[in-house]
């Protein structure tokens, strides 16, 4: 099919009832998060009921560096997508191919270097971590395995960012669901069944993530849209890619420069002990559920402010921002409340230990009731996203989570040698990014500065 004859469907997030629009998009990524994020659970399950808990602290030691690695890359793609959005509101079919087929050769290059770069460097990383002796192994084969499959976790990140930028959340969500009963059942057969240890959890993970990155590129290759992907036109486009980079590098940055501060954070954890590590890394997971609505409203209202900027509808932008903020701040405290209240249960469902449990108790109760100010701050960054502001987040972020969390831990452990003083840091620094991004909402004329940046970025 021709690109003249091709179909643009209705951009319903510059149309129709604005709570509507945004709900339909966020709730599949809502589902979408949830299913990825029960995976992820699973599969911390499976470890640590079938192998151990030196074997749970060393899956736990692995996930800062993870982010640390790939959240630049995930803050690039972020900015890709806020670009495609700008030109699928504004129908700029021309850019919009250009985009699209940029990204996704950037994303190609990106991935392979990530490989090399995750598989040469992670025993000196983990090392320079403190992970402890009798941990460090496993470590190792979990954190090498995993990167092995870098370039389809990039890949599946690029194409569901380019098909959540045109407003179609359902493709990845179904993609997802199959990835995600993949994974739960190669984790058992490989540790459960045939006990190949953890580095067989990390190769079930790389092998469900290829599959779902394969399934979102045949659904953009096989598209009758104006965005469907033709590999022959991949290509690095000087102009687009500055654009790219332009919109996503401070994401990118923020990501991975929070990612070094909470390698360091998790140094400070590795510094407590096997019992710390496991006990915190269970804790991680059930912190991922209070996550989701906190992600969802974020990517959502990155998205809907870019294209109804670019569609020039700053009211819809203003009552879409109010929304999505209130929605995800209540849901998230839900949530809270009910870590806070079952944890100790939660927590033993990972590993009964009774000091493994104790510390994963003891981070849930500092931290859950607070999650309300985590999904403001999220919320807010994703709004200047979308509205090309993409380096407020970044200086706020970078600012309150790494500068002054790092400092504010660094300093008081070396007072008070208690775990405690780093599971307050996250409440302390959630509530000082909330209060300047709110002071920034309100006074700064955030919206129209899109615009006067949209004059300029023509290719």
């Amino acid at each position: 099919m021709s690109h003249s004859a091709a179909r643009r469907p209705q951009p319903s997030m510059t149309e129709g009832s604005i709570w509507k629009g945004l709900t339909a998009f966020a709730i599949p990524i809502f589902l979408g998060n949830l299913f990825q994020q029960l995976y992820n659970t699973v599969d911390t399950l499976i470890v640590g009921n079938f192998i151990g808990k030196e074997a749970l602290a060393a899956v736990s030691s692995s996930n800062n560096l993870i982010f640390m690695l790939v959240g630049l890359l995930n803050g690039i793609a972020m900015g890709a997508g806020v670009v495609i959005a700008k030109f699928y509101g504004a129908g700029d079919e021309k850019n919009l191919r250009l985009a699209i087929h940029t990204d996704l050769a950037a994303g190609l290059i990106a991935g392979l270097f990530l490989t090399v770069v995750g598989v040469i460097l992670s025993p000196m990383i983990l090392r320079w971590m403190g992970t402890p002796e009798d941990v460090l192994p496993s470590s190792v084969a979990y954190f090498r395995t995993y990167f092995t499959g870098a370039l389809a976790v990039c890949m599946y990140n690029v194409a569901t960012g380019i098909l959540q930028a045109v407003g179609d959340s359902r493709h990845p969500l179904y993609y997802l669901i199959i990835s995600s009963a993949v994974n739960v059942a190669l984790d058992l057969l490989f540790v459960g069944v045939f006990r190949w240890g953890v580095a067989s959890a990390a190769a079930a993970t790389v092998i469900s993530q290829g599959l779902s990155a394969a399934l979102c590129l045949i659904r953009l290759i096989r598209s009758d849209t104006v965005y469907r992907v033709n590999l022959r036109s991949l290509t690095l486009h000087p102009g687009m890619l500055g654009q790219i980079i332009r919109f996503g590098l401070p994401s990118g940055l923020q990501n991975s420069i929070i990612g070094f501060a909470n390698v360091i954070v998790q140094s400070n954890i590795n510094a407590f002990g096997a019992n710390a590590m496991a006990g915190c890394g269970s804790y991680s997971k059930i912190e991922g559920f209070a996550f989701l609505p906190v992600t969802c409203f974020s990517m959502g209202l990155a998205t809907y402010v870019s294209q109804n900027l670019g569609a020039k509808k700053h009211d819809r932008v203003r009552k879409g921002a109010r929304f999505g903020i209130l929605c995800s701040t209540i849901l998230a405290e839900i949530i809270g409340v009910l870590i806070f209240t079952l944890s100790p249960v939660l927590i033993a469902l990972f590993n009964s230990d009774p000091e493994v449990v104790a510390f994963g108790v003891q981070q849930a109760r500092t931290e859950a009731l607070f999650y309300c100010l985590l999904a403001l701050s999220h919320c807010m960054a994703g709004i200047f996203r979308g509205a090309g502001k993409a380096s407020v987040p970044m200086l706020v972020m970078l600012a309150c989570w790494c500068v002054i969390r790092v400092t504010y831990i660094t300093l008081t452990v070396q007072l008070i040698p208690n775990i405690l003083v780093v599971f307050s840091a996250y409440p302390l620094t959630w509530s000082l990014s909330s209060i300047i991004f709110l002071i920034y909402y309100f006074k700064a004329d955030w919206i129209h500065t899109f615009d006067r940046l949209d004059a300029g970025q023509k290719v």
